[in-house]
């Protein structure tokens, strides 16, 4: 199975402003307004990355850190 490149992504959750900010060549902050409360601030990251590396949802996985600030999303 062929494997897309894997970020490292630092999440800020509860700000004023979303987005997506590259710090290094695989690695960025994204900062969303979601709690961390039922996997939500997850699944705004994940629609996030979707967007900003135009591609589906379904394309961005989750690989690392599921319940910490710094996680690993596999893109692609």
């Amino acid at each position: 199975m062929n494997t897309g490149p894997r970020y490292s992504v630092q999440v800020k959750i509860n700000s004023k402003m979303e987005g997506i900010e590259q710090v290094a060549p695989f690695s960025l902050v994204v900062r969303v307004r979601a709690k961390p409360i039922e996997n939500q601030a997850n699944i705004r990251v994940i629609e996030l990355l979707s967007e900003h590396f135009g591609v589906p949802k379904s394309s961005v996985q989750l690989v690392g850190g599921m319940k910490s600030r710094r996680k690993i999303f596999e893109i692609g």
